[in-house]
């Protein structure tokens, strides 16, 4: 473009690799970076995700104007309600002519911004975001003809592609495409967790730490506890530690439940590749080189590679194949309102406190707290699948609506009637007690079904499999459960369907 242009930085787009900044000329264009009310309150965010995002966009301004570009920076004290009326006040500013921007990641805004050229009565470029593995077109090419898409097969067509963990013939190193059963140990304290380093916390942190506390105070986020980079430098940092001293152990342990540390051996870099902060292939070739050194287990880098090129990728083409319809589905039409304790923790179930108090505490749980304690719960319980679908998008930090919607609704909820889960991820206390310790520290007894102190997840999960029998019993993988559970003693089933009453309507109060 010759003429002088506007480019519109988002603040999950944080990368010299955006498209908008590739070609960028700093003696033209102008580059706008916008902290405004409307994103950061469209749900109840977590305040370590606010200050996250807005100390991160105003240390990668900085940045940008090292390199000698003219950024127009709002900052949230500034008032400024919207991407929109940002972006107008911007243009008539810096006398540009055109705005470019990269497409969003979320549906929501994209049409918003479709509607934006006509509004402004100028033109308005919005590019692909081509720093994803697989493009939307990709995806689409991938999923045509496809009834169900398996992960598991996008995944091989991504590592074909990508040429990550093959052999010289084309073979995947090992002779499997997937390690995940190698990957599921539980925890009983086996090992010590190494302590992660924390990030100090700068002038520009401590000024966002301010406005963040000063305008959502009412917000989950213990931000004593912010230890996030905000940098791309910083995150890279610590992403060199987890592979020096996590990556290890990180397979071996990843589904793993710990009373002892929030952390365990996982990556923690979600939020920083969900953002920009650092980039999708470049981390996958890291850990490849980390095993190809000896440095980890294959089943362990297997395991890493496989969550960030094969399901980020995955879930983001589900995302943009099934929106806007998407977000109305709901298989089980779970109606139940979401509990009161799902804000503060205050639970008897002690693998289920610990989940939320940790993922209000710090905005972060891992998969298997997201999935099989706290989404399970809200499967086994009928919690009302948008309800659920919004808090996760509040609470965690690296939740956009892109990524967390698939996860939440699809995959915990099987809320999209197996579009993407192969079959709901219901599971009783056992599953639980091995995976972890919390139950030797909670009230409830695994062992038990009904009974005061029965395990809640035991008799939900058989209510739930009593009250859907009908869909499940078509389900390849749950029929033969349905067909237990119909040939015991109608008595037992009487009394377990009765329990699980009680607890819906106790427990949930």
């Amino acid at each position: 473009m010759s003429r002088k242009t506007l480019r519109l930085v988002l603040g999950d787009q944080l990368s010299l690799a955006n498209p908008v900044l590739v070609n960028a000329d700093p003696e033209r264009d102008c580059i706008l970076l916008a902290e405004v009310a409307e994103e950061a309150s469209y749900v109840k965010h977590n305040r370590h995700k606010i200050v996250l995002i807005f100390s991160a966009m105003r240390h990668f301004a900085e940045a940008l104007r090292e390199r000698g570009f003219d950024v127009v920076y709002r900052s949230f004290d500034e008032g400024v309600a919207s991407l929109f009326d940002a972006v107008k006040g911007a243009l008539a500013d810096s006398g540009a002519e055109a705005l470019l921007v990269t497409a969003p990641g979320e549906y929501r805004l994209l049409a918003e911004m479709q509607g934006w050229e006509s509004k402004l009565g100028g033109s308005v470029v919005i590019q692909d975001d081509d720093r994803f593995l697989s493009s939307i077109e990709d995806f689409e090419a991938w999923a045509d003809g496809r009834k169900q898409f398996r992960m598991e097969y996008f995944y091989r067509e991504m590592r074909r592609r990508y040429d990550l963990l093959l052999d010289s013939d084309g073979e995947p190193e090992g002779g499997k495409w997937n390690y995940d059963a190698d990957n599921r140990s539980g925890w009983r304290s086996q090992l010590e967790v190494p302590e992660r380093p924390t990030v100090a916390i700068d002038a520009i942190t401590a000024d966002v730490i301010e406005v963040v506390e000063k305008h959502f105070p009412d917000n989950a986020g213990k931000l004593s506890e912010f230890r996030l980079a905000v940098t791309s430098a910083h995150a890279q940092a610590q992403f060199d530690w987890f592979c020096d001293y996590a990556l290890e152990n990180f397979g071996t342990y990843q589904d793993a439940l710990a009373e002892e540390s929030p952390w365990m051996f996982h990556g923690l870099i979600s939020m920083y590749l969900n953002i920009g902060l650092l980039e999708p292939l470049a981390v996958c070739k890291q850990v490849e080189s980390a095993w190809r050194e000896g440095r980890c287990s294959l089943a362990g880098a297997e395991g890493f590679i496989r969550q960030v090129l094969g399901w980020r990728e995955y879930v983001r083409g589900i995302y943009w194949h099934a929106m806007p319809g998407y977000a109305e589905r709901n298989t089980f039409d779970a109606s139940r309102p979401l509990p009161s304790w799902f804000w503060n923790g205050d639970t008897d179930m002690r693998c289920l406190s610990r989940a939320l108090t940790q993922s209000l505490d710090l905005g972060y749980a891992h998969h298997i707290q997201r999935l099989m304690v706290i989404g399970n719960f809200a499967l086994l319980a009928g919690l009302d699948v948008g309800e659920v679908c919004d808090w996760y998008l509040a609470v965690y930090v690296d939740a956009f609506e892109w990524v967390e919607l698939p996860n939440t609704l699809g995959m915990a909820l099987h809320g999209d009637k197996g579009l993407m889960a192969s079959k709901p991820y219901a599971a009783s206390g056992k599953y639980i007690q091995r995976q972890g310790n919390h139950c030797s520290a909670c009230r409830y007894d695994p062992k038990q079904t009904t009974g005061e102190n029965a395990c809640p997840y035991n008799s939900l999960y058989w209510h739930f499999i009593d009250r859907h029998q009908d869909y499940l019993t078509k389900n390849a993988r749950m029929g033969l459960i349905v067909g237990g559970w119909k040939k015991r003693a109608p008595e037992d089933r009487d009394a377990i369907v009765a329990w699980g009453d009680r607890i819906l309507a106790t427990v949930l109060d």
